[in-house]
């Protein structure tokens, strides 16, 4: 599952780590890639990120096989992360010259001998495989988009987040057209909700008419403890799993399970 808007600030960081950390809590094997350059989900699955560290840099640039870059989340034992270093920031211009460059997150994710069916695989398997990308649509986010066989956009609440939408949702079809037919944008979830102003209202009703059933029930509301979990290299799943936030991204978590359960 591709976690994309090339919009920042609409919580796709904050909903990779906290959607994934909420599966692995309900027993499923989770696995986060960091392609963002600055490592804010690493960050929030307390993995060490620093230059140097085995990432996704040495997966995309160096081809290396990707049970090499995996490391464990501490706070999950179901949840594994390949974590982001700042190196990738350079990734974008060494990537322009490579054969198939768009491919290599593709073919490093299908080698690893944890993805397939059940049946090819047996119960190792990861049940679900997600991906945060940089808010920009360069070369990164069109790997993860190759590579993705599902879509999972945030949207704020605002008026600004639909305007970006449209462009990220072409974007989507070129792929498609081009690159990836599995693609598939499978679910659209609003975050930053603020139940008290009309705007948020009418965009989620704006949003639900537009995409139906792919939006999901659950919104996520403004919270002050999502916002604190990832100083103290946490998800809110485990900084303050009672909060209205933790109990959001738990629902919704429940909904992507329910509504796409991995293939067997």
């Amino acid at each position: 599952m591709v976690v994309a808007n090339q919009k920042g600030g609409v919580g796709k960081t904050t909903t990779t780590v906290n959607l994934a950390a909420a599966l692995s809590q309900l027993g499923f094997r989770v696995l986060v890639i960091d392609l963002d350059p600055q490592g804010n989900a690493s960050t929030a699955l307390n993995v060490d990120h620093r230059r140097g560290t085995p990432s996704t840099y040495d997966l995309l640039v160096d081809g290396a096989a990707l049970a090499d870059v995996i490391t464990d989340c501490p706070e999950l034992p179901n949840l594994k992360v390949v974590p982001a270093t700042i190196d990738l920031a350079g990734a974008e211009i060494e990537l322009v010259s490579v054969v198939a460059r768009e491919n290599r997150l593709h073919k490093a994710i299908q080698a690893h001998p944890w993805v397939g069916t059940s049946t090819e695989v047996g119960d190792e398997r990861f049940d679900f495989v997600f991906v945060d990308c940089p808010p920009s649509l360069g070369l990164l986010t069109l790997n993860a988009l190759v590579a993705g066989e599902e879509m999972v956009i945030p949207i704020q609440a605002e008026y600004y987040a639909l305007e970006g939408l449209g462009q990220l949702l072409e974007t989507v079809e070129m792929v498609r057209s081009h690159l990836n037919q599995r693609l598939n944008v499978s679910t659209i979830l609003l975050t930053m909700y603020d139940a008290r102003t009309r705007l948020a209202a009418n965009v989620a009703s704006e949003v639900r008419e537009h995409f139906g059933d792919t939006v999901l029930k659950t919104m996520v509301p403004r919270s002050v403890r999502v916002s604190e979990a990832p100083s103290y290299s946490q998800t809110v799943m485990t900084y303050d799993p009672a909060s209205p936030g933790a109990l959001s991204y738990l629902e919704a978590a429940r909904e992507i399970a329910t509504k796409g359960a991995p293939k067997t």
